[in-house]
């Protein structure tokens, strides 16, 4: 997901996005202890994007 798509979001619709994705990776992770999970480069890809939500959340909240 770019940024310039959560930019045009609202702060509900990222906290939304929040969510969904820290259980996706969390789901991921779990995948990956376990053994099943064969595409390791989703485990980074979530964790961007998570920091990516964060980051736009941040730059709204303060101003």
């Amino acid at each position: 997901m770019k940024a310039s798509e959560l930019r045009e979001m609202d702060v509900q619709e990222l906290n939304d996005e929040l969510l969904r994705l820290r259980k996706e990776r969390f789901h991921l992770r779990m995948q990956n202890a376990s053994g099943q999970l064969g595409q390791s480069h989703l485990l980074a890809e979530a964790r961007r994007d998570l920091a990516r939500v964060k980051t736009v959340l941040q730059e709204k909240q303060s101003g």
